[in-house]
């Protein structure tokens, strides 16, 4: 005989335990999210620690470059190399440098200097890209201007601060004036050499394909070429400190190449040295902001 449930008692309870469904969702949302959340911190901290390990494993290097500069300066300095007190100690640079940034004359012979290489930098480089770009990509043009440029190149720029003075005198334009030839022959022949270099089947494929002259020359010549300007860039930077010694050399009155030469008259070689690593530090600066620009720039080239 089948067993039959006492009529008003239900066969099966419910179980009071168990939760609503509502609840049961609610909390598992709560720990889902709780668990991205996790995820998401951890991700975070390693990211974090991988790019903290990359910088300080860039950076190890050079601090450990100029740890060993700075011990072999102390020790040629202790040692008399070159009779004493003809090498200041790195001490002695700080001091001299933090007395010249107090009465303003490192400030003065820094603004002037920075304007003069900019100012020379910026006129030079952006004549030597443009006719970079036109004497790589038109043969006849390059026929007729590569040997007078083959010709200037071997005269530097200290060579022609007489004659530039004689021309302009020693006020300014004649200061940019030698930068801007010093960075222009330069930047001119890596920029020629990296457009000569293009490929001429990436030119005629775009030709038959119907490419417009104009886009030929901004999306497969340009992009081409772009990490030689990078390049050309660079060294134009570096050049233009090299050329500010002579521009400033010829007549200035202020300028961090001016108070080399005049700190000289005095032996003063602690602020000499103040001003050589002006000119380092500058250099250094240019040529990490030239190349850290260049590589966001010309992100499909690994060597810009």
């Amino acid at each position: 005989m089948a067993r039959t449930s006492p009529p008003g008692s239900p066969a099966d309870p419910p179980d009071t335990a168990s939760p609503a469904p509502g609840k049961a969702f609610t909390r598992t949302s709560k720990a889902t999210r709780a668990s991205r959340a996790t995820r998401t911190a951890r991700t975070a901290k390693a990211v974090t620690a991988v790019t903290a390990a990359k910088v300080a494993k860039a950076a190890g290097a050079p601090l450990v470059s100029a740890c060993l500069v700075l011990v072999l300066w102390w020790a040629a300095a202790r040692a008399g190399v070159l009779g004493a007190g003809l090498v200041p100690t790195p001490w002695q640079t700080l001091r001299a440098a933090r007395a010249m940034w107090s009465d303003g004359t490192l400030t003065d012979d820094l603004r002037a200097s920075l304007a003069r290489a900019g100012q020379g930098f910026a006129a030079g480089a952006s004549a030597g890209i443009a006719l970079g770009f036109l004497t790589g990509h038109q043969r006849r043009v390059a026929a007729l201007v590569n040997p007078v440029m083959s010709f200037l190149r071997p005269i530097p720029a200290i060579a022609l601060v007489p004659l530039v003075t004689a021309w302009f005198g020693i006020g300014e334009q004649a200061k940019h004036l030698l930068i801007a030839y010093a960075v222009f022959l330069a930047v001119w022949l890596y920029v020629h050499d990296g457009v000569a270099r293009v490929p001429a089947d990436y030119l005629r494929a775009a030709r038959a394909l119907g490419v417009p002259r104009w886009r030929r020359l901004t999306e497969v010549l340009l992009p081409a070429a772009a990490p030689s300007v990078v390049a050309a860039l660079r060294y134009g930077a570096g050049l233009a400190f090299l050329a500010l010694v002579a521009a400033e050399l010829g007549g200035a009155q202020s300028g961090i190449a001016y108070r080399l030469q005049v700190d000289g008259q005095f032996l003063r070689t602690d602020h000499m040295f103040v001003g050589l690593i002006e000119l380092g530090l500058l250099g250094l600066l240019a040529d990490a902001l030239i190349s850290t620009v260049g590589h966001r720039l010309v992100h499909w080239s690994s060597g810009s």
